[in-house]
Order: C-alpha cells, then sequence, then structure tokens
C-alpha cells in the first residue's frame, strides 16, 4: 500500500483594518459673533464664527445655512458684508469631513440670530436672558451718532425712564418679573434749530428666576416603585449661570421633614395619606423655594408644626416705601446743565422686595439656623432613601 502523506500548509493572510472614526452624532457646533453685533444698521457688516470641540482634532469643513437654506460660502468664519434687510434671519452652521468610510458630519448648531434695521435708531440689548436682581444694560444708537439732547426708554410702549445728555446708554437695575416685555427707544438731537427724534423698533427682553417655584409630582406606578410605596418629585428650573452651586431638596410630609436632604430632585416614600410638599435650596447663593403643597389620599385631624416657609410670610418683607429708594433708574451721572428724570405714575413701580440674602432680621435669622441645620446633616448625594 502506497503511503499518502499530505501536508497541511497554513497561510496567514493580513486582514485589511479600516478604523471607525469616532461618532459624530453627539458634535454640536457653536456660533458666534467674531465682530460686530447681532442687531445692526442695514449697510453694516458683521462676522460669524462656527467652533467644534473636537477632542481628536480632526479637519473639518464647514457649512453655513440661513433659516432651513444653505449658502454658497463655507469655512470657519462666515461674513456678511454690507447687510440689507432682507439679511435679517437665523444663521446656523454644520461640520463636515470625508473619511475612509465616507462623508460624515456634525448635527447642526444652535441659532443665532442676526436682525438689520433700516430705520434711523435701533436698541441693543444683551443677546440672552436676564436674572431677577440683575441690572439691564441697554444702547440706544442713532444711525451717524449724532449729538444727542435726550434718551427714553420705554417697556411695552410705555416710558420708564428718560436721560438728558449725550450717552446713550441706559440702565435698568434690579431687575424683577415685571420687567419682562418689549423695549424700545426714542432719541432725540438738534438739526439746524429744530429738534428731531427717532424711535427704534422694539426688541424683546425675558427676566427669570434663578430657581422657580417648585411643583411636587406624586407618582404612585413605575419602575423600582412597590405597592406600598410612592415616588414624590420636585420639579423646578435652574436658571443659575455657570459654573452653577449645586442644588439641595428637601421634602416634606405634613409639616415634617422625611429624611436628609439630597442632591437629586426625588425620593421614594411609603404610600399613606397627607398633604406633601418639597423645597428647593441653595446654600451658596442664600435662596429657598418652597412647592405648594399636594395632598394625598384622605387627609384627616390637625397637620404637623408649621415649617420655615409659614414662618417666613409672617415676617416683615421690607422696610418702609419713605425709606427705600426708587428700584429702577441710569447710573449716568448728570451733570448741573443735565438732569435724570424718571416718569411718576403707574411706570415707577413701588420699591420691590429686596432679595432673600437682604430681607429682614427675622427672615436672615430663620435661613441662618436652616442652613446651620443642613451643615450638621450628612448629604445624601446619591437620593433619598424612604424615611416616613
Amino acid at each position: 500500500m502506497d503511503r499518502v502523506i499530505c501536508f497541511l500548509v497554513l497561510s496567514t493572510v493580513p486582514q485589511l483594518v479600516v478604523l471607525a472614526d469616532p461618532p459624530v452624532g453627539s458634535l454640536i457646533p457653536t456660533v458666534e459673533l467674531v465682530s460686530g453685533h447681532s442687531i445692526i444698521f442695514s449697510g453694516e457688516s458683521v462676522r460669524l464664527s462656527c467652533d467644534i470641540e473636537d477632542i481628536h482634532k480632526s479637519n473639518w469643513d464647514y457649512l453655513w445655512f440661513k433659516e432651513s437654506e444653505q449658502l454658497a460660502q463655507r469655512g470657519k468664519h462666515l461674513t456678511l458684508w454690507k447687510t440689507k434687510v432682507k439679511d435679517t434671519g437665523k444663521y446656523y452652521c454644520q461640520g463636515t469631513r470625508d473619511t475612509a468610510v465616507g462623508n460624515i458630519q456634525t448635527l447642526k448648531s444652535q441659532p443665532l440670530e442676526i436682525k438689520v434695521d433700516g430705520g434711523l435708531a435701533l436698541l441693543r440689548v444683551p443677546p440672552h436672558h436676564c436674572l431677577v436682581g440683575d441690572t439691564l444694560n441697554v444702547t440706544c444708537h442713532v444711525r451717524g451718532t449724532p449729538q444727542l439732547l435726550e434718551v427714553i426708554l420705554y417697556r411695552d410702549g410705555v416710558e420708564v425712564m428718560r436721560q438728558q445728555g449725550l450717552s446713550p446708554h441706559l440702565h435698568v437695575i434690579n431687575l424683577s418679573l415685571e420687567d419682562n416685555g418689549v423695549y424700545s427707544c426714542r432719541a432725540s438731537w438738534d438739526i439746524e434749530r429744530q429738534t428731531v427724534s427717532v424711535i427704534s423698533d422694539g426688541v424683546p427682553v425675558q427676566v427669570l428666576e434663578v430657581v422657580s417655584e417648585p411643583v411636587l409630582q406624586i407618582v404612585q406606578m413605575g419602575d423600582r416603585i412597590t405597592p406600598n410605596m410612592m415616588k414624590l418629585i420636585c420639579h423646578h428650573q435652574y436658571n443659575a449661570r455657570a459654573p452653577a452651586p449645586p442644588v439641595y431638596y428637601f421634602f416634606y410630609k405634613d409639616n415634617n421633614r422625611l429624611g436628609i436632604a439630597t442632591s437629586e430632585n426625588h425620593c421614594l416614600v411609603k404610600k399613606t395619606p397627607g398633604e406633601y410638599s418639597c423645597k428647593v435650596k441653595v446654600l451658596k447663593l442664600n435662596i429657598s423655594k418652597w412647592s405648594q403643597p399636594k395632598r394625598f389620599g384622605r387627609v384627616q385631624g390637625p397637620q404637623g408644626k408649621m415649617p420655615h416657609r409659614e414662618l417666613l410670610s409672617l415676617a416683615p418683607t421690607g422696610v418702609p416705601q419713605a425709606a427705600q429708594p426708587s428700584s429702577h433708574w441710569s447710573t449716568a451721572i448728570p451733570t448741573p446743565d443735565q438732569g435724570l428724570t424718571q416718569t411718576s405714575g403707574p411706570l415707577l413701580k413701588p420699591s420691590q422686595s429686596m432679595p432673600s440674602s437682604l430681607q429682614s432680621t427675622a427672615q436672615s435669622q430663620t435661613l441662618m439656623t436652616e442652613t446651620n441645620n443642613l451643615s450638621m446633616e450628612s448629604v445624601d448625594m446619591s437620593g433619598m432613601g424612604p424615611s416616613v
């Protein structure tokens, strides 16, 4: 019998490995103003920049859009030369690049709105919202920059303040929610012994609370909620500017606190009848807000002791009006020939309540006591367990 010998030949074929590019679906570019303003006169120019925070430092090309229309210009910067009123709109950018697996793109940026005004006057306001207690700084610009005699600021068509002199800058201090509205300005100057007066278009100004009033939600069914338990959720808006200090949450049943402070806005408690509420507290800003109480089940008998919320409402809320200054005025210093006047009547709001950090001694002592109580407790950063 012939012997058959077989040889097994193993060959190694190098594999072609294509390294996939990092996912870019989560990358969102940012549009910023490089020069100019978001509100400009026709004939002026403005330059925008598109920035992509890419840890891999990839080489990107940039697409530009006005509303939903893609523009012919490409590149990191977009310049609008000698603008016209029709250039008014919202501008976006998007990153794009070619790779071994094809063309990939980022998401579109948030819009940057450019308004081109064809009139003689325009009012420039901050591009972002303001917070309660802030100062609103606005500028009444006039085409050609004549020597101004007087500038008047309006909110929703009602005069807020007037300022005599050359300065076009106006300052509304100690903002409150009542200062939300559409602002415009009127500027006056002399030409050949005649007074000329022009008024700008209206510009919306939004004023927000740092912490809005929380709303308590009671959830009886859901993931990780057993039949004998329910979930308390404390909803609110937090508008503090970065870096924003931490927020702590307190939960109450019949005005008695449940557990300790927590950094999460929810907790699980036993499903028992009672009146529930929550409190949001920002220690570093000395801000504390309560929700309205919400009843669960049939509540019988007297409720628990009065919490700090009721104590605060009984404390004095301000100093006598005669001792308080007006809430709004311009910070420009008038000369003997240039007075600073402000309208009277309903346009001049009554003096506003002072911020919580400057309220009456009774409130300050109450807040100090509560702060000390919180500092003595251990803060559970992962959430509050049931404690009833």
